[in-house]
């Protein structure tokens, strides 16, 4: 198990009532940051643990680094023990559906008067207005947002290829919480911060409404590639392989044309300005694609490397386990019930230093007694617990 001299939160407890993926991205980027995050299970643990298909990967990457508690909510014994946790917190976070949380007694009016200074967090589909009690999901803002016909062909709008606008949500989410906590330095009081999905999508997407006002046209899907750059396409090399090329300056254009010996086109004056290249693309874009199907996948990057070109090859999320830049540092090894898994750190440096692993991921329970202990329950109090399943403890802690 590592530690990391690199948390900055190490003084903020969080109780985090989530499930899926939007409110545990908010919790795992806290704990990350090295609050002492305790994630609050019912006693069958977390549903999220056992989705199947493109959910099976949820609960490993949004959950290390915090400690589970899994707890009869509906008792009596059991509410009274989060209530002692939360009146003990800084943070609170919640992902459920509108109402869920005050019908057990945990909604924000309640909180603020047992823990004034509690900063409340509430993840849900959208912010107050008349859709504000609807469900939502991730795939439902990213179509009504506009997103996924920006990302699709113009008669197929498609979703993003992961969870973006939970993630981004979680994200907006931990924002509001550190702006409240910051504020209570001053004030003493917490706040009730709101974080959504539609209106996290829409402000993604907010950069297209700018440009149908700029332009005076609705913006047609990225799909389609009216770039605003004239090289900026995915290109085929030798062995049917594919890199992407950006050249999106005029600089960038002059280096790219001596590197790739292409004199004609770094003579030529019509070329020289990035609007002209865009109104010539159809004479440049055979050009460099006859140029860079006689080359090989990586005589090419590096080519374009050593001249300073943006470009990527088109990976695939299996690729990543083996990248090399990724494993000087930016994963991180947890265990699953299937095996080691290495997965992706904060993607943030603190005085040059990522943020580590220092609690593995949790199995249900596996700190149940510990979180107890902490809020005064004794050895003996804990076991009766246990034994009438108030709280439930995992098999490793038994």
């Amino acid at each position: 198990m590592q530690t990391s001299a690199t948390k900055p939160l190490q003084d903020l407890k969080v109780i985090e009532f989530t499930h899926m993926v939007m409110g545990p991205t908010a919790g795992v980027i806290l704990a990350d940051l090295g609050a002492t995050v305790t994630k609050v299970e019912p006693l069958d643990g977390d549903k999220t643990r056992r989705l199947k298909g493109s959910g099976a990967g949820y609960f490993p990457m949004y959950n290390r680094n915090k400690r589970s508690l899994c707890i009869d909510l509906k008792s009596d014994e059991g509410k009274e023990i989060a209530l002692k946790l939360i009146a003990d917190a800084d943070i609170l976070i919640e992902n459920f559906r509108p109402g869920a949380m005050e019908k057990l007694g945990f909604g924000y009016e309640a909180l603020s008067k047992l823990n004034p200074g509690l900063v409340y967090c509430s993840l849900k589909g959208f912010l107050t207005g008349p859709y504000e009690n609807r469900t939502a999901l991730d795939e439902v803002t990213q179509m009504m947002g506009g997103l996924a016909y920006m990302t699709g062909l113009p008669d197929r709008p498609m979703r993003a290829g992961s969870s973006v606008i939970d993630i981004t949500g979680g994200m907006f989410g931990v924002i509001g919480i550190l702006s409240a906590v910051h504020e209570r330095q001053q004030t003493g009081k917490g706040r009730h911060i709101t974080s959504s999905l539609f209106e996290t999508t829409a402000y993604m997407v907010g950069q297209h409404m700018a440009q149908e006002t700029v332009l005076g046209e609705a913006p047609p899907p990225m799909s389609v590639r009216r770039s605003a750059w004239s090289i900026y396409d995915i290109f085929h090399c030798q062995d049917d392989e594919r890199v992407f090329v950006g050249v999106v300056s005029d600089t960038l254009w002059k280096k790219f044309c001596a590197e790739f010996e292409l004199t004609d086109f770094l003579n030529d004056e019509s070329l020289a300005a990035n609007n002209d290249r865009v109104l010539q693309r159809d004479r440049l874009i055979p050009a460099i694609n006859e140029l860079f199907a006689t080359m090989d996948k990586q005589t090419l990057m590096d080519r374009l490397e050593r001249a300073g070109i943006p470009f990527a090859p088109i990976n695939t999320p299996s690729d990543l386990f083996n990248d090399p830049h990724l494993n000087a540092g930016g994963l991180i090894e947890v265990t699953t019930p299937q095996g080691k898994a290495k997965l992706p750190s904060l993607p943030i440096e603190i005085d040059g230093e990522r943020t580590t692993l220092f609690h593995d991921l949790p199995l249900e329970g596996e700190d149940s007694d510990i979180v107890l202990k902490d809020i005064g329950y004794s050895d003996e109090q804990v076991a009766a617990l246990s034994a009438r399943s108030v709280i439930r403890k995992s098999v490793a802690t038994n």
